[in-house]
């Protein structure tokens, strides 16, 4: 079949899970924690799937911008990475202060963290990505300025951040105020709380579309290089770590419901969104704001599973 019948083909499948996924938006429920979330238009819905060679396959809402939450924590580990490799000590500066293990908990839990010294169960939940932050504080002359601009590049465009966004995110930090003291008092977060609180904050108020996300997660489809410039992101040991984490890590304590039921690496954020990897092939990003118990897209998760089944991408 040629090139651009396969294009229509996977246009047009794009369309039936769509259709498919959308209703499942009625069983969820916005997530509330802070204002800009509860304005969230419930119904919206795009699904963007890019080629390595540029190609973009999308339906529905793609070009709203929306905050992207956590899934910053994939951007913020990868600019992490970066800066520890360059300094030859990712593994001293990083995994010897944040695990590479599932947490089976809450991502905002602190009863794992107390358990455990200090030291994150991994760097997708709220405490490990704070970590990531206190790493980064210690490289970036300028934090904000950095990651903003890291993922501008991979999305092919400037993105913005919402500072009504990462106001609201500060101010409502209680439980991740708690967690950076906690961890501050175990020795494992070395610059003021005040400061990772901002980091985080504004790294999660980030704001992009689900067609830009498609394009910035396929240097991890691509032995970490970004397919649209060709540069090297992150060596290709390192990319293939991040794509570990975000498989068995990146949708909090449904993660193994995800590697079952959608079988690629994926991290979701609290506005919707729910980014893919596709090794070899796409990037892929759904985006519906009503979420599960777990904070986790219902129709997210239902267009993925749709999708990776019918066209057998389970990297398993």
């Amino acid at each position: 079949m040629g090139g651009d019948d396969a294009s229509k083909d996977l246009d047009a499948l794009l369309e039936e899970v769509a259709e498919i996924a959308r209703p499942k938006a009625s069983e969820g429920e916005l997530a509330d924690y802070i204002p800009e979330l509860r304005e969230e238009d419930p119904d919206s819905f795009g699904l963007a799937v890019v080629d390595l060679d540029g190609t973009e396959h999308v339906v529905g809402d793609v070009d709203r911008p929306f905050a992207i939450q956590s899934v910053s924590k994939v951007f913020s580990l990868v600019l992490a990475m970066q800066k520890a490799d360059a300094a030859d000590g990712v593994r001293k500066e990083l995994w010897g202060r944040v695990g590479v293990e599932p947490s089976g908990d809450p991502f905002n839990s602190l009863v794992q963290l107390e358990h455990e010294k200090g030291i994150p169960r991994n760097p997708m939940i709220n405490a490990g990505a704070l970590v990531v932050d206190d790493v980064l504080l210690d490289h970036c002359t300028d934090h904000h300025e950095e990651m903003q601009a890291l993922v501008s590049e991979l999305a092919g465009e400037e993105v913005t951040v919402d500072e009504r966004i990462a106001s609201s995110e500060e101010g409502t930090s209680g439980r991740n105020r708690a967690m950076a003291y906690l961890m501050q008092s175990f020795g494992n977060l070395h610059h003021p709380v005040d400061d990772v609180i901002k980091a985080y904050a504004h790294q999660c108020a980030v704001k992009m579309t689900a067609r830009q996300l498609a394009r910035a997660s396929r240097f991890l489809a691509n032995d970490g290089v970004d397919p649209a410039t060709g540069r090297q992101i992150l060596r290709p040991p390192l990319a293939r770590r991040v794509n570990a984490l975000m498989l068995t890590c990146g949708t909090y304590d449904a993660a193994g419901e995800f590697a079952f039921d959608v079988g690629i690496p994926c991290k979701s954020g609290v506005a919707g969104a729910i980014m893919g990897v596709v090794p070899d092939r796409y990037g892929v990003t759904v985006w519906s704001p009503p979420l599960d118990q777990a904070g986790n897209s219902r129709a997210g998760k239902a267009a993925l599973h749709e999708l990776t089944d019918r066209l057998d991408l389970s990297v398993f």
